[in-house]
């Protein structure tokens, strides 16, 4: 680790302490490593585009548009970035779905614009997360694509 110096305004200031405080940091050094990871991680995909990692995408849909449940289902076998997925009923209409992929950047980006982009989806977002070294799970597959 290196150490750093900055200058910040009081009222900034005052507002790291803040998140410490609401978060739980147990230091500002903490806040300010967590703050500048997630600034840079997005500069950082778009160099890499086709470096594996791991992602969470979570959008709210109105379950009520017609067909929408089957197109969001196709989307995640078509693209093959989903490995997992979370569904709860928010509302009477409303449905949070939360899949969590692997793959490469574009990959998944180009998942989360076909979800996103659908008539009745609302509130997505991409959490992209750096792939650690060691083992990974073997892929679910569907259909046709099954193995032996």
């Amino acid at each position: 680790m290196q150490r750093i110096t900055i200058t910040i305004d009081k009222e900034l200031l005052a507002a790291v302490d803040r998140l410490c405080a609401e978060r739980g940091y147990g230091s500002r050094s903490e806040a300010v490593r967590d703050l500048v990871r997630d600034a840079v991680a997005p500069s950082q995909a778009d160099q890499v585009r086709s470096a594996p990692c791991h992602g969470a995408l979570s959008y709210v849909y109105d379950h009520g548009t017609r067909d929408l449940a089957r197109r969001l289902t196709d989307e995640g076998h078509h693209h093959g970035v989903s490995i997992a997925s979370m569904h709860v009923h928010l509302t009477r209409s409303e449905c949070l779905e939360v899949a969590v992929l692997r793959g490469s950047v574009s990959a998944m980006q180009a998942y989360t614009d076909s979800i996103i982009t659908q008539r009745g989806v609302r509130y997505g977002h991409l959490h992209l997360i750096p792939k650690s070294g060691g083992q990974t799970a073997p892929v679910h597959r569907h259909g046709d694509d099954m193995g032996p």
